[in-house]
């Protein structure tokens, strides 16, 4: 059995040809990774027993170190860890060696006292389609190469689109690389599809300007820099005091933007904002965007997958009046990273905005010239002649199946990252996906009940929370000086909770920085119960 790379090519002795190996390597290999990678998740699952008591077990490391991570700031971590890239190859025990240390020094995400993002472990059968993917190492560029995936990809974007109840004969979606790319994807299409001189001669000294929330994600800012606009083309709109978009002030702003001689064509409407979880009123907003005929979209990178549960999806009322939508099963549904759609009511505006002629990728539909040959009939129609000034007219009866996904997407390199969530919703199916998302929700409620039980905790969040993360503040202080205290509180406590098997996060507030705890579908009550411990005997030790 071959162990020590023996696959690779190397240059065989005249007349000889050396024979493969792969399989027989990758079953030695992948099994001893295997092991080590069970042992962490198993860790994880020992230890849960202990969170509800506020402190995860120790164990052995080069620091104060618990299944959840041996945390090392990073100049010592450079010194603990060497990363050499040999001149020759070390083989397994190379491999093994370096898996090993990178389990070692890595947040067991799968813990429970992980907290601290918009995204936890995955599953197991996350694992299995993030094997088989790797294995298949497809490009998810052209049908050619890649027909069962590309399959899978357009009948899980279809049935996404159709929760959302975009069910036109042309809704689908595309994979994304995370939910910045499909907030960029869905400017970029905006912006061609409503002007589409602007993909051959540019702005022509337009001044285009977009909405948010006040609250929306960064990413807004990024896309318009990246796109030419600049970042102070993007409008904040203020927020109510839940966080939630107010629409008078997006009607405002947009005239406001007209009469300055600016040119406003597209608004973000945000669900499930990243700090406090707010759904901005859809249908309100799809009012606002019909009125002055611009692109909404939606981004539901966080909270969009409540569309499963039918408890939580009264609040994307409005969502199917969305031109796009995107959102990010990687998050809170827990299909491994990276899994993102762009959704669209009508694919041929995403086929408009983003298609570019590519003679030697995107092959346009030969006739067949021989009726004889043997699967005459069986026509290609893999691929849409993008080399035709308008590859797919307006008229319904012309428009033909888009087949070839990088025609649709900015990217030309795509990974088949939809099977991720194909294989999962195979295994857990809707109603088992809903059930995941009631149960963080309740996890989520539960632990805003407990801290608002608590005289020493202030609540920043509504109760219950409009989404998985709970945020508040510990030992709130007021008076000269207060905003500074209840930052420095956050920031001890929440560097004091590691050592002891919890991580979460902090995000800045009026009063000062406050705790934001996220939970997620397999996090415990228990867990809960034992974080608020843990802040308290933590707290209970600082001194201000």
């Amino acid at each position: 059995m071959a162990t020590n790379g023996t696959s690779l090519p190397s240059r065989p002795a005249a007349g000889q040809q050396k024979p493969l190996q792969r399989a027989d390597e990758a079953d030695d290999l992948l099994t001893a990774v295997k092991d080590s990678v069970i042992k962490f998740i198993r860790s994880a699952d020992d230890d849960a027993a202990t969170k509800g008591e506020g402190h995860g077990l120790q164990q052995p490391g080069k620091g104060p170190r618990t299944v959840l991570v041996e945390h090392h700031p990073p100049t010592k971590l450079q010194q603990l860890f060497d990363v050499s890239l040999p001149g020759e190859g070390q083989g397994k025990p190379g491999v093994l060696h370096t898996v090993h240390e990178i389990l070692q020094y890595s947040v067991n995400t799968w813990d429970q006292g992980f907290l601290d993002k918009l995204y936890a472990s995955t599953t197991p059968v996350g694992l299995a389609a993030d094997l088989l993917l790797s294995s298949l190492n497809t490009n998810l560029h052209v049908y050619q190469v890649s027909p069962a995936l590309t399959l899978i990809e357009k009948r899980t974007s279809a049935a996404l689109a159709s929760l959302f109840g975009l069910k036109g004969k042309y809704a689908g979606g595309v994979s994304q690389p995370g939910g910045s790319a499909a907030n960029q994807s869905s400017i970029v299409i905006a912006r061609n599809v409503l002007f589409p001189e602007t993909k051959e001669r540019g702005y022509e000294g337009k001044r285009f300007v977009l909405f948010t929330s006040a609250h929306g994600h960064y990413s807004l800012e990024k896309a318009a820099q990246i796109c030419g606009f600049g970042s102070g083309a993007v409008r904040s709109v203020a927020v109510d005091s839940q966080g939630c978009m107010k629409p008078e002030a997006l009607d405002a702003g947009i005239e406001e933007a007209k009469k300055a001689g600016e040119t406003p064509f597209y608004v973000n409407a945000t669900a499930g904002t990243t700090v406090l979880g707010s759904f901005d009123p859809l249908d309100k907003i799809a009012d606002v965007c019909q009125k002055h005929k611009l692109w909404m979209h939606v981004d539901g990178s966080w909270g969009g997958p409540i569309i499963f549960s039918s408890a939580q999806r009264h609040k994307l009322r409005g969502v199917e009046r969305a031109d796009s939508i995107a959102l990010c099963p990687h998050k809170m549904m827990s299909v491994p990273l990276t899994c993102t759609f762009l959704l669209g009511k009508d694919l041929r505006e995403f086929h408009k905005g983003m298609t570019l002629p590519a003679g030697y990728l995107f092959h346009s539909n030969d006739d067949d010239d021989d009726d004889d040959e043997a699967g005459a009939g069986d026509k290609d129609d893999s691929a849409v002649d993008t080399e035709t000034p308008d590859a797919h007219p307006n008229q319904e009866g012309d428009a033909k199946e888009i087949w070839d996904l990088a025609d649709l997407t900015p990217q030309c390199g795509r990974r088949g990252d939809s099977l991720k969530l194909a294989l999962s919703w195979i295994y857990y199916g809707t109603a088992g996906f809903g059930a995941y998302i009631d149960d963080a929700f309740d996890t989520a409620a539960h632990l805003a009940s407990l801290i608002a039980s608590k005289p020493q905790f202030s609540l920043v969040s509504e109760n219950p929370p409009p989404c998985l993360q709970v945020c508040f503040y510990f030992d709130k202080q007021d008076g000269a000086g207060h905003r500074n205290r209840n930052s420095k509180v956050t920031e001890e406590i929440t560097q004091k909770l590691i050592p002891r098997g919890f991580m979460t996060d902090y995000a800045p507030g009026e009063e000062g920085k406050f705790f934001r705890v996220v939970v997620n579908g397999q996090s415990r009550r228990e867990t809960v119960e034992g974080l608020v411990k843990a802040i308290e005997e933590v707290g209970a030790s600082i001194k201000m």
